[in-house]
């Protein structure tokens, strides 16, 4: 149990060190920009205050979105999805994997889930021992199963996911313009000084040259570090972009989430303005600041493949058993959540077409409305 727990110890400690490493780095350019370039090289009054001011300001925004992404706690699924005292000692004692399955369908019947496993089970964390809801993940660096779960960052020591994912994209976001600002800016200084460095004497510089003092390392490492961070981010970040605009985490762009018709990588989009609303918020005077206004519960996320009619559903569900799903096994249907409509309200994109209202009215069992944004 020691060598165990001290192992556990000495991995959290080195978890910190990419981010103290950026701490570090960051803590310099703050250095080498603020008193080596702006106090000790610029001679110019207003060039300085105005570098200054745009200078903090990026770098506020860069630090707080930074804090708020490392220091978020990951959400986590609530209690409504962990199996019940008496469905988790059923649910242990058997050993073959359809009576778990069977156990975990009755658990889940009332709960808003619309994704299953590739294999059409219930998606269920043995870890944590709760039912997955969709989009939510196991992680195992946190040890917890995460809501809506991007990915584990080495750089922040966090997961991203539905409580900070919204602050991940505004760190990547002002870490791109504090990069491009600070490049930007010192570019002119920063040839002016390699040119001074290719010269054997500072005295036989021209006039309108630098003097040869100690700032001049700062400021040529300064463009160079900014340069090489604003490239690797920016990638980052374009990929991030496309990521919120077709509404999918990471792990869902290389592994699809299945529904009850197949997987479908689309199955969360809404359409771009409502995919950036889902994140971002209905505010947009908030959605550049790094405060949470991202939209649901993050347990359940509407859908625009399958939804279900509830009307028609309460009829279906007294003629008919639960829908089977290929390999005889059932996931009873469910309507929309509440706190799915709130993205779906008064939006015309849910209107039934001719052709499948018709379908829907002529068939007593057809109670499956599929509606595709155009």
């Amino acid at each position: 149990m020691a060598p165990s727990h001290v192992l556990k110890c000495c991995q959290k400690v080195l978890a910190w060190v990419p981010v103290a490493f950026i701490a570090l780095v960051v803590a310099w350019s703050y250095y080498a920009y603020v008193v080596e370039l702006c106090v000790f090289t610029i001679s110019s009054t207003a060039e300085k205050v105005v570098y200054l001011v745009v200078f903090h300001l990026s770098f506020v925004m860069f630090v707080w979105s930074y804090w708020k992404t490392i220091f978020t706690s990951p959400a986590s699924p609530s209690n409504e999805f962990c199996l019940s005292k008496a469905d988790k000692e059923q649910y242990e004692k058997e050993e073959r994997p359809e009576s778990q399955q069977e156990i975990l369908r009755r658990a889940a019947k009332d709960l808003p889930i619309y994704t299953t496993t590739a294999s059409r089970a219930i998606r269920y964390c043995d870890r944590c021992q709760l039912i997955k809801p969709d989009r939510c993940h196991h992680c195992s660096a946190c040890d917890i199963c995460v809501l809506k779960m991007d990915h584990h960052c080495p750089w922040v020591n966090n997961c991203v996911g539905f409580s900070n994912y919204k602050f991940f994209l505004l760190f990547l976001m002002y870490s791109l313009l504090y990069c491009l600002f600070v490049a930007a800016t010192v570019l002119q200084y920063f040839v002016k000084f390699w040119t001074l460095c290719r010269r054997k004497a500072a005295e036989n510089c021209p006039k309108n040259e630098l003097p040869d003092t100690h700032a001049k390392f700062h400021v040529l490492f300064l463009f160079f570090v900014a340069a090489m961070f604003f490239i690797s981010i920016l990638s980052l970040f374009s990929y991030h972009c496309w990521l919120v605009g077709k509404n999918r985490s990471t792990i869902e762009t290389f592994r699809a989430p299945t529904f009850r018709n197949g997987p479908d990588k689309n199955g969360f989009s809404l359409g771009c303005s409502k995919n950036l609303r889902e994140v971002f918020g209905d505010e947009k005077k908030y959605w550049l600041l790094p405060i949470f206004t991202s939209l649901g519960d993050g347990c359940n996320f509407p859908t625009r493949l399958v939804i279900m009619d509830p009307e028609q559903l309460t009829v279906s569900s007294q003629n008919e058993p639960a829908k089977s799903s290929g390999t005889n096994q059932s996931f009873p249907p469910r309507p929309l959540s509440e706190s799915q409509n709130r993205l779906l309200a008064s939006d015309s994109q849910w209107v039934e077409s001719g052709p499948e209202e018709e379908n829907v009215k002529s068939g007593a069992k057809k109670h499956i409305i599929v509606s595709l944004e155009s």
